[in-house]
C-alpha cells in the first residue's frame, strides 16, 4: 500500500521537526509523492550488485524532511530493517554521514549535534555557539524535546555541567527556549535597554556581563534588532564592536554570534560555511550540519549571503573543496549555482 503524507501522523516525531519548509528553501516538498516507488527505487540501488550512489542521492535530496519521515516509515515495513540501518551498512565516509543527516528528523538531528558537541573529553563549543545563536525559539524546544526522549535527561541539565562561567549561564539561557518570539517592537524599551548595554559595557570600569546575557538572551529577534539601531546611536559604535572590545574569550564568541544572527542568520551560516572551508582541512561536520539543517529553511538566502561576502558562489566552493559522491550530495542540497 502506497504511503502518503498523511501517514505523517502515524510517525512518532516532534510536530515541529514538520514544519521548517520555508520558500527560501532549496529543497521542497516533491510532487507527485510515491513513497512505495521510492522504498523500491532505494532497495534497488541498495540491495543490488554495488551501490547505485546517484539513485541514493536523487531520492534523498529531491525530497523533503517530512516526505524522507514517510520513506523511512516504508522502508522499515517493507524489509524489517530501518533505512539508517541499510544506509550505514551500504556507504561510509561523509557521504554516509550527509545521507544519514538527510533523513533524521530536524530536532532530533539538532539534538545528535548537540550529544556529539558536549560528550567525551572537552565540549565543542563551535557546536553549541552556532546552534543556540541561531535557532528560533520553536526549534530550541523541539531540540530540547528530542534530547529529553534520547537521553532522559533536561538539556539544561546536562549543559550545566558541561559549560561554567557567563559563557555557561549565557548557553543554559539560550537552551531554556525563553526568547520571545513576537513581531511587534517597542521602540521605547529598546532605547532603554540599549542605554543599558551602554552603561553596563562601554561606559563602566569593567562590564557587566549579565545585563548583556539577559537582553541578548531572552528578547525577540525584532526587538534586538531596534535595540542595535539605538546603541548605535547611543554609543557611535556596533554593538558588536563593542563586545569585541569590552569581553573575550568564549562568551564573546557567543554574544557576537547572536548580534550576527539578529542582523542576518543567513549572513552567519554563510560565514560559518566560508571559515569551514577555507584553510588546510575542511570541517566536514560544520559543513554538513549547515548544508542540511538550512536546505528547507533559508538556503537561498545563505548562498545569496555567500556570494556577496566572499564573491564566489558557494556551489563552486563545494566544487573546489569536497569531491566524490559526498560533493555531488552537497551540490544537489546546495540547488544551484549562483552566477554574477
Amino acid at each position: 500500500m502506497a504511503l502518503s503524507l498523511s501517514d505523517l501522523d502515524l510517525l512518532d516525531i516532534p510536530p515541529t521537526s514538520a514544519k521548517q519548509s520555508s520558500d527560501r528553501g532549496s529543497i521542497k516538498d516533491k510532487s507527485n509523492f510515491n513513497a512505495s516507488e521510492d522504498v523500491a527505487a532505494l532497495r534497488k540501488a541498495i540491495e543490488g550488485f554495488g551501490t547505485n550512489e546517484k539513485s541514493l542521492i536523487n531520492i534523498l535530496t529531491e525530497r523533503s524532511n517530512k516526505q524522507r519521515q514517510v520513506i523511512c516509515k516504508a522502508y522499515q515495513e517493507a524489509t524489517g530493517q530501518t533505512l539508517k540501518d541499510a544506509l550505514e551498512g551500504d556507504t561510509s565516509g561523509d557521504f554516509k554521514k550527509v545521507l544519514i543527516a538527510l533523513i533524521t528528523p530536524p530536532a532530533a538531528y539538532d539534538c545528535q549535534e548537540v550529544i556529539r558537541a558536549i560528550k567525551g573529553a572537552g565540549t565543542t563549543d563551535s557546536t553549541l555557539i552556532e546552534i543556540f545563536a541561531s535557532r528560533s525559539t520553536q526549534q530550541i524546544k523541539a531540540l530540547s524535546d528530542a534530547y529529553l526522549a534520547e537521553t532522559g535527561r533536561k538539556l539544561t541539565h546536562d549543559l550545566k555541567d558541561e559549560v561554567s562561567g557567563d559563557y555557561g549561564e549565557a548557553v543554559v539561557a539560550l537552551s531554556e527556549g525563553q526568547r520571545v518570539e513576537s513581531t511587534a517592537v517597542n521602540v521605547q524599551k529598546a532605547k532603554e535597554e540599549a542605554k543599558v548595554l551602554y552603561e553596563a559595557g562601554e561606559k563602566k570600569w569593567g562590564t557587566d556581563e549579565s545585563k548583556f546575557i539577559d537582553i541578548l538572551c531572552h528578547r525577540s529577534i525584532p526587538q534586538l534588532k531596534q535595540v542595535l539601531i539605538e546603541y548605535k546611536s547611543i554609543s557611535g559604535k556596533m554593538l558588536q564592536e563593542s563586545i569585541k572590545s569590552e569581553m573575550s574569550g568564549l562568551l564573546k564568541d557567543l554574544l557576537v554570534a547572536i548580534v550576527k544572527c539578529v542582523q542576518s542568520t543567513p549572513a552567519y551560516l554563510a560565514e560559518r560555511l566560508h571559515k569551514s572551508m577555507k584553510g588546510l582541512g575542511t570541517s566536514d561536520c560544520t559543513l554538513i550540519r549547515i548544508m542540511v539543517s538550512r536546505s528547507e529553511i533559508d538556503m537561498l538566502d545563505i548562498r545569496a549571503e555567500f556570494r556577496k561576502l566572499y564573491g564566489q558562489s558557494l556551489y563552486s566552493a563545494l566544487q573546489s573543496d569536497t569531491s566524490g559522491d559526498y560533493q555531488q550530495a552537497l551540490l544537489k542540497i546546495c540547488g544551484g549555482d549562483d552566477t554574477a
